[in-house]
């Protein structure tokens, strides 16, 4: 996805069709400024094989699902890099409060994430790296 992104940008710039030199000019460092941070992300990027992962405790990739003790909800969210998040299609960064709350933890523990106003409880319901 990240060398699909970069060669995206790779063409923008390419055919960038600004008449005003100024104008294509800040187009094309705009591109450029993308490109740096994107070559950075592909640099550091780290594949993670799923199979590789402990099956029965949460890591990165893992998708659980939790019941919320008090609203007795069941929300399902997989736990992605920074990039991939995206909350509305159940993906949470590694980084966020309650991907870190979970890390390490297995089916039937419970996780408090801490809120200012009223702590949420959540019961591990299901582990799984597909």
């Amino acid at each position: 996805e990240l060398l699909a992104e970069r060669e995206e940008l790779i063409n923008e710039k390419e055919n960038l069709n600004k008449a005003d030199e100024n104008e294509k000019r800040i187009a094309q460092n705009h591109i450029n400024a993308k490109l740096y941070l994107l070559n950075h992300r592909i640099d550091t990027a780290v594949i993670v094989d799923l199979d590789e992962q402990p099956q029965n405790e949460i890591r990165f990739g893992a998708r659980v699902t939790l019941k919320m003790e008090e609203a007795r909800r069941i929300k399902t969210f997989q736990i992605v890099g920074v990039d991939e998040a995206d909350v509305s299609k159940g993906k949470i960064s590694f980084i966020s409060p309650l991907a870190n709350a979970l890390m390490n933890k297995k089916e039937g523990d419970k996780v408090v994430l801490k809120r200012d106003k009223k702590d949420i409880v959540y019961e591990i319901m299901n582990i799984s790296y597909t």
